[in-house]
């Protein structure tokens, strides 16, 4: 006589939480997720048949339309075919693997550098790997969730610290001291939804005072921040201070991937024990050479007026922003990124302004509770390093056409901070 599970493990997924405002925002037409684009990244896409000022892509440099990049990947094309259909420790490395390693981890000042098939298997291999049950991470509440995933799948004992706050860091380094086990820190460079900067010299001196490793997450500092570029470790003066620095090729290095720089026996015991470089297909050739050739490009002489020039833009939308009215997020730091968030606080006028700038011609993107706090919706805004005044004044004129139409019908948004 057969026996049957008490519970359907697919019961979860019928009238969940969420499952009734998102059957309202489908009939509504507010989802903003899954929007197919039909054309390359750029500054001005097609999605869904119209032309859209595209300020939600993580294309900071604008080097995924750069002729030297797509050549790149054209060449690791003919040369390796399309894929590898195996890992790097088997069938899955080629020259061009060894030579993105050397480039980076001269580029970031560091040993070595270990190449991962995505940003997200990067987080998750590396701190699964360094940190082991008996161990303590303590993680800022704002990092990227591949770092919370790493941390849960190591087994140590996270101590999570609010969002930039120093005295809560020092008081989980405290704690932490009495856990047994090593300690290692883990935060953002910049923060992916807010656009801030960590206080890296600050977390560098806690963890100097406390006997902690630091570990800095470069996903979105990397081709934006410093003078090479190699993210807010640099701009802020640590990296000497950084054990280990990650970056991802899906953000200014126009490609997909991710990286670990760092000592070189970190990195060699990485190679050799972190399950998520070693049991996962290698990165596609394409997407090498992609990533080879737009390092190269950040670190050429055209690199500099690149990222000057993607300064220039954050702050011009962000200026723009503030003055049509709108509540710009903002740090106190003065660093500017191209990540511009709007606050907006409600979920419901979050998806519904969004809706209104998708039909004007503009994207962004939008981040709801969980992805930000209760109350803290807002639209994060991006800027490329090839946005010309033309089309930011476009976006900006649309988003001033929808504020007021928005605000005559739903009632006031967010002011500017005073």
């Amino acid at each position: 006589m057969t026996q049957q599970a008490a519970v359907d493990v697919f019961a979860k997924v019928r009238g969940h939480e969420r499952a009734e405002i998102l059957a309202a925002a489908r009939e509504a037409d507010v989802i903003p997720y899954f929007r197919p684009m039909t054309s390359p990244a750029a500054p001005v896409v097609e999605m869904e048949g119209a032309e859209r000022v595209m300020l939600g892509s993580n294309n900071y440099l604008g080097l995924t339309a750069d002729e030297r990049v797509m050549q790149g990947a054209r060449d690791a094309l003919e040369a390796y075919g399309t894929g590898l259909t195996g890992s790097r420790l088997l069938n899955g490395t080629t020259p061009l693997h060894l030579d993105l390693e050397r480039e980076i981890a001269e580029w970031m000042g560091t040993e070595d550098a270990i190449v991962f098939t995505t940003g997200h298997q990067a987080n998750v291999g590396t701190l699964g790997t360094i940190l082991a049950p008996g161990d303590t991470v303590i993680a800022d509440s704002g990092d990227h969730a591949s770092i919370l995933d790493g941390c849960l799948l190591s087994r140590a004992k996270l101590r999570p610290f609010r969002h930039n706050r120093l005295d809560k860091l020092e008081r989980a380094l405290e704690r932490a001291a009495g856990d047994g086990g090593g300690v290692l820190v883990v935060v953002d460079g910049v923060f992916s939804m807010e656009g801030d900067v960590a206080p890296l010299p600050e977390v560098a001196d806690l963890c100097q005072a406390y006997g902690a490793r630091l570990m800095v997450d470069e996903a979105h500092g990397a081709g934006v921040l410093g003078a090479r570029g190699a993210g807010a470790s640099e701009l802020l003066g640590v990296e000497d201070r950084v054990d280990l620095r990650m970056g991802t090729f899906s953000k200014s290095l126009a490609s997909c991937g991710g990286f670990v720089a760092g000592s070189a026996e970190v990195i060699e015991y990485l190679r050799i024990s972190s399950r998520a470089f070693l049991f996962t297909a290698s990165s596609v050739p394409a997407a090498v050479g992609a990533a080879l050739a737009a390092l190269r490009v950040l670190r050429s002489e055209d690199g500099p007026p690149l990222l000057a020039q993607l300064g220039e833009n954050a702050r011009y939308l962000r200026d723009g922003l503030h003055e049509r009215g709108f509540k710009v997020v903002e740090d106190g730091s003065g660093i500017p990124t191209p990540i511009v968030p709007v606050l907006v606080e409600d979920d419901w006028k979050c998806a519904l302004l969004w809706k209104a700038l998708y039909d004007e011609g503009v994207f962004v993107n939008t981040a709801l509770h969980p992805a930000v706090p209760p109350g803290g919706a807002l639209l994060r805004t991006s800027v490329m390093a090839t946005h010309d005044a033309t089309t930011l004044d476009r976006a900006l004129d649309a988003f001033s056409r929808v504020k007021a139409a928005f605000e005559a019908e739903h009632g006031p948004l967010p002011g500017p901070a005073s």
